[in-house]
């Protein structure tokens, strides 16, 4: 399941990419100008990078297949934007790749849970380092 996040609001979609969205409750009323331009701004670009195929590029597996470097798929298991079966099918298409489905934590671990992923970002970087 991928969510269509261009024709959600910003509470639907608070709503699927946090494991606790009371946490991350956004107040639009409460922004300023310049912050509103900033996130019209990034889902502009969120459009662009996106591209003709709504986050669904075709030619991804191909490219994965070709990683050569150690990989390490964290993906969160309250993540409603994009379910953990893709991220299980990232890290298959990745040689040698390793998948860790991180409990407590939604679609932006590195917002929502960063005391608990750069530990593990740091770990896996510490036992591939090479010399």
């Amino acid at each position: 399941l991928v969510a269509d996040t261009f024709s959600l609001t910003p509470a639907e979609l608070a709503r699927l990419s946090w494991h606790d969205p009371s946490k991350f409750r956004l107040d639009l009323g409460a922004l300023s100008e310049e912050q509103r331009a900033v996130m019209a701004a990034n889902r502009a670009a969120l459009e662009v990078y996106a591209g003709p195929h709504a986050m669904a590029d075709p030619t991804l597996g191909e490219r994965l297949a070709g990683v050569g470097h150690p990989t390490l798929v964290a993906w969160g298991a309250s993540d409603r934007v994009v379910d953990a079966d893709y991220g299980r099918a990232y890290a298959q298409a990745v040689p040698g790749a390793e998948f860790l489905l991180m409990e407590g934590t939604g679609h932006l671990p590195q917002a929502e849970t960063p005391e608990r992923l750069l530990p593990v970002v740091w770990d896996f970087a510490e036992a591939h380092v090479t010399a």
